[in-house]
């Protein structure tokens, strides 16, 4: 993982359709793998999967979750529209039923 630039965070959760099909995460895990080698324009690149919440306020409902982060609002739109994001999409859409994106600027 490289350093987290704090100027723009990217934040998506994403629920498998099958989570518990190891042939399903392999393959999902592999596609956002190459996905984020490829990416000219991530900087911060975690993945992450839910640990057991003991707390209320901790929703461990997804399969997924990564975090990637960019020097300003430009990338993070570079990064949308570039090649290896969009045949991550392809690849892996069909996998997910449910995706949440929560963009930040950093204060």
């Amino acid at each position: 993982m490289n350093e987290f630039d704090s100027n723009f965070a990217h934040t998506v959760y994403f629920w498998l359709e099958n989570p518990e099909s190891k042939e399903d995460c392999k393959a999902f895990e592999v596609s956002l793998q190459k996905f984020l080698d490829s990416s000219a324009y991530a900087k911060t690149k975690f993945i992450g999967k839910p640990p057991r919440a003991s707390r209320d306020v901790v929703d461990g409902s997804f399969t997924y979750s990564l975090i990637v982060s960019f020097e300003s609002a430009e990338a993070q739109q570079n990064y949308q529209d570039e090649a290896p994001h969009k045949l991550f999409i392809e690849e892996s859409s069909k996998l997910w039923t449910k995706v949440i994106v929560y963009d930040s600027q950093g204060i």
